[in-house]
Parts: structure tokens; sequence; C-alpha cells
């Protein structure tokens, strides 16, 4: 379990999380400044690029696509998911940023270009509890369409005031977040277990397999996150959800009559 800020991102590469953690995998943002290139390939590792801001052509096995991105909030994500082994190269046509997930996958398949229409979207939470719970939940990739990969990379966006991650629950696999808050002021808050940790721009989240991991959004502020899971071995993360027992009446048909409300005068 950890928490952690990197403040404003240096140009080049800006490490989380490691796989010698017991997160298992890689994960840091790739700062790139107009016409540089870069060049990945991991001989061991997935690699996930997901694009966060700016546009980059990225080349693989002969292919070249492009991948652009203004809002957060309001676009979904291009992504490309590759074997190891393959090399991939990154041109970055404006300032741009990319994510990158990275985990021991000794599997070869065909890499995947995401693109935002690929990417499915839905918002949750929003008839219940007064509203206090609604989000917008992108999955680029899962055991669903990617049972091969040894990783789940998605994205959640928290409606202003409102929370995440809920009810309270956990599951065995470690889950990293990292956020990016719409304004230089904005705050939410990030409990893992018992532990509750401010969320600014450019923090992340260490989840051990275990925790529970709600989030919420300061009122007026918009936050999104990146979610990301590692499978462990035969045990896949399937939309795994333990409900921790002393919240699960929140789920009952009548949750909502049994909330307090205040008096309307």
């Amino acid at each position: 379990m950890r928490f952690g800020r990197l403040g404003q991102l240096k140009h080049g590469y800006n490490a989380m999380t490691t796989r010698e953690s017991d997160m298992l995998m890689d994960i840091g943002y790739q700062e790139m400044d107009e016409n540089e290139i870069v060049e990945f390939e991991d001989p061991l590792q997935e690699t996930a690029f997901v694009i966060t801001t700016g546009d980059v052509e990225i080349c693989w096995n002969g292919k070249k696509e492009l991948m652009h991105r203004e809002s957060l909030l309001d676009e979904n994500p291009y992504c490309l998911h590759v074997p190891h082994g393959v090399k991939v190269v990154v041109k970055a046509l404006k300032k741009s940023e990319l994510l990158i997930q990275k985990t021991l996958n000794d599997r070869d398949f065909e890499p995947v270009f995401y693109r935002p229409k690929d990417v499915q979207a839905n918002v949750f939470g929003g008839g219940v509890w007064q509203g206090t719970a609604e989000r917008t939940v992108r999955t680029i990739f899962d055991y669903d369409n990617a049972p091969y990969s040894n990783m789940v990379n998605g994205e959640v966006i928290m409606t202003p005031g409102c929370w995440t991650g809920y009810t309270p629950h956990n599951h065995p696999q470690p889950e990293v977040y990292t956020y990016k808050v719409d304004r230089p002021q904005g705050f939410g808050c990030a409990f893992i277990g018992d532990n509750v940790f401010k969320i600014e721009d450019n923090t992340w989240s260490e989840i051990s397999g275990g925790y529970m991991h709600p989030q919420c959004a300061a009122p007026g502020y918009a936050i999104w996150y990146s979610w990301m899971i590692r499978h462990l071995d035969g045990d896949p993360w399937k939309k795994t959800r333990n409900d921790l027992p002393e919240h699960t009446w929140l789920l009952e048909p009548d949750a909502d009559s049994k909330i307090w409300q205040p008096h309307k005068k």
C-alpha cells in the first residue's frame, strides 16, 4: 500500500510503480517535446501506450497510426497494446504525454490498436444514493476482450462531488490508480484500507490485494484516473469484486429510502 506524488512532470519518463513491487507492473508517464522521437522495446514485458494529451505518430511492425487527445474528461483514449519483443517508435507531432503500463508476459499475441470508438464507456451510479456515486467508467481492455494479457487498463471520470469505487470493495489482484484534476487547485481523497490520502494532479495509489479503495472528488472539481490491474497467476481479474459486508445494505433495492435526507421547508 502506497500513495505517491509526482508533482510537475519532467521531460522524459516519470516513473510511478515498478514490477519489483507488489504491483507487479512498471507504470509511468512519458513526456515528449514536439518532433521528439522515442523508441520502446521490452524483451520480457507486454506494454500498453495510452495517450493522455497531444498528438503522436506511433509505429510498430510496419504499421503506423496517429493518436490524438485534447480532453481527458470528454474523449475516449487511443491505446496501443503490444506483446514482449515488439519495437514501438513514437514521434510527438506537438508536446505530448503518454501513460505507459508494462508487466511480464511470455505469451505472444497480435498487437492491438484501440481507437476511441473501441473503448467501452458507461455511466454508473446516476440513479442511486441521491446521485452521489455517479461516474463514467471506460474499459480499454480486460479479461473479456484480451484474455492473453496479464493486465487490465481503463479510465474513470469522477463527477465533481461524487464517489467512485463504491460501495467499498476489494479484490486480490493489485491495482494502480493515477490521477489528473481538471483545475490546478482541485483535489479529492483516496482511501486505501483505513488510510486516506489527498488526491492532487499527478498523484497515484498503489492498492495491494485485499485493501478497499473508494475515492471521491471535491465539489467543483472533476478528476480523471487511470485504473490498471495486474492479473494474478491462476486468478485473473474477471470484474472480481468483494463488497465489504457492512456496506452491502446500500445494494438493497430500497436503500435510498433508508438514507437520511435534509428536511425541505
